[in-house]
């Protein structure tokens, strides 16, 4: 359509040209001079059509690689999107599963540990005829406070080094009272007539009292406290 309208143009520019030319040398062009003059304006003519068949066809392929550049950029940046919400999926996941796996290990660890620490006692005591065997102790905890936001100010984080290997890790607020301490330890399966908490450096049992809060035992910055057995008493 534009090589059309470029020869419609030429046309009707070079039309007036040709007139003037035959009207004043109408007495001595012949006929074969109109027929090389015929022939020169279709050759020009036909030249500029090539021209314009090339110029257009070349900027309708520049438009359309740039337009499929565009698309395939697009799709690199929906498929690197889609990429990381997976990942960030999968790592929400994982993160479920090892809090899940943690629970379960703590919740499993309860019975087998307090199981060998009694066991380990009635070691230590003289067999008598028609004793009664040695009864596990019940776990009872009390209520237990919510965990703290991490933003929250006061608030200081404890871990306890299990016999088992494990290390649990626990945000309080230093308000809170220090025997949530020993009901935390109970609630993860080690009893408190059996396992104590002791500090890792200075080694030293851990004393608290009623009224006492995590802020008044020297508990102020992040924690690491150890549970270990109570030597058996004669």
């Amino acid at each position: 359509m534009a090589a059309g309208g470029v020869v419609g143009i030429f046309l009707l520019s070079a039309l007036p040209l040709l007139c003037l030319e035959l009207r004043r040398g109408i007495p001595d062009l012949g006929i074969k001079d109109i027929i090389l003059l015929c022939g020169r304006i279709f050759l020009l003519l036909a030249l500029l059509t090539l021209i314009v068949s090339v110029t257009t066809s070349w900027l309708n392929s520049f438009k359309s690689s740039q337009v499929y550049l565009k698309e395939e950029e697009q799709e690199k940046n929906e498929k690197r999107q889609k990429l990381v919400r997976k990942k960030q999926q999968e790592a929400q996941g994982e993160k479920g599963d090892e809090n899940l796996v943690l629970e379960n290990e703590s919740l499993t660890s309860f019975a087998t540990s307090n199981r060998e620490a009694a066991k380990r006692r009635n070691l230590h005591k003289p067999l008598t005829k028609g004793s009664p065997p040695a009864e596990q102790p019940v776990q009872k905890v009390p209520d237990f406070p919510e965990e703290p936001p991490e933003t929250a100010e006061e608030v200081v984080t404890v871990a306890l080094r299990c016999p088992s290997g494990n290390v649990p890790r626990r945000r309080f607020f230093k308000s809170c009272s220090s025997q949530v301490l020993f009901d935390w330890m109970m609630k993860i399966g080690y009893h408190t007539s059996l396992y104590s908490l002791s500090t890792s450096f200075p080694r030293r049992p851990l004393e608290v009292q009623r009224g006492w809060s995590l802020q008044d035992i020297g508990i102020t910055v992040d924690t690491v406290l150890n549970v270990e057995e109570k030597e058996p008493s004669n």
